[in-house]
């Protein structure tokens, strides 16, 4: 074996291994893409957030100032859709906002604050807020980036921005005892891009692979010509 034949193979060997990381990568993303609902978002299942205090709202949901959207624009972001629904039938309000503004809003006034979720099975952790302050009713507090409001199940759609972001629901006249199933879904527009570009880097690094497995087959080349034989 030469050694260029050596140096071929290895690199072909070393193609051949990022190509197969990449392709199944591919594969993965488009596959995660295709499981999206009808409607191209990610949905959670339904789950139920409830307060005795006038309002259950997220803790800080940082989209990073210097993230992927800094470099890439808005749209790497996607949306957010909400959907609550009040137990008992009772209007509802869902809205995303500041969380300087929501922590404004429902300043000393009573409230639960949801700092962790955890889905298999699920359950919320919350941290209490007292107060003996009634926050103006939702709907006119003039904070919100996005929000539904009414009877029955009311669906939020939100295109994420930079930022600090809280998620508030409360009963639509602002009373206390708050208790709704709601359910969360994402679109993540990036998934299918990503799962084509590693697909397509993957194929190339592939066609690499083979060229250089087709020139360490080869033999060493010839340099020259044959010498003819001497005659007197």
């Amino acid at each position: 074996m030469t050694n260029r034949q050596l140096i071929s193979w290895t690199a072909a060997g070393l193609a051949a291994l990022f190509a197969a990381a990449l392709l199944a990568g591919g594969a993965l993303l488009l596959c995660a893409d295709g499981k999206k609902d009808g409607d191209g978002y990610f949905t959670t299942a339904s789950h139920p957030f409830t307060s005795s205090g006038y309002a259950v709202a997220t803790s800080d949901l940082d989209v990073d100032e210097h993230g992927p959207g800094h470099l890439l624009g808005r749209q790497v972001y996607g949306h957010l859709r909400l959907t609550a629904m009040a137990h008992g039938g009772r209007p509802v309000f869902v809205g995303v906002a500041h969380t300087a503004d929501v922590e404004r809003y429902l300043a000393g006034s009573a409230h639960a604050e949801v700092t962790d979720v955890a889905f298999d099975p699920f359950r919320a952790d919350y941290r209490a807020h007292g107060g003996t302050g009634r926050p103006a009713r939702p709907a006119t507090a003039g904070i919100w980036t996005a929000s539904a409001q009414g009877a029955g199940r009311q669906t939020l759609d939100w295109k994420v921005r930079r930022g600090g972001w809280s998620v508030v629901v409360m009963n639509a006249d602002g009373s206390r005892g708050v208790a709704a199933d709601v359910t969360a879904g994402a679109d993540v527009p990036l998934l299918a891009p990503l799962g084509w570009a590693a697909v397509g880097t993957g194929l190339l690094l592939a066609l690499v692979a083979i060229a250089l497995v087709v020139v360490g087959a080869r033999g060493p080349s010839r340099s020259g010509s044959a010498r003819r034989p001497v005659t007197a």
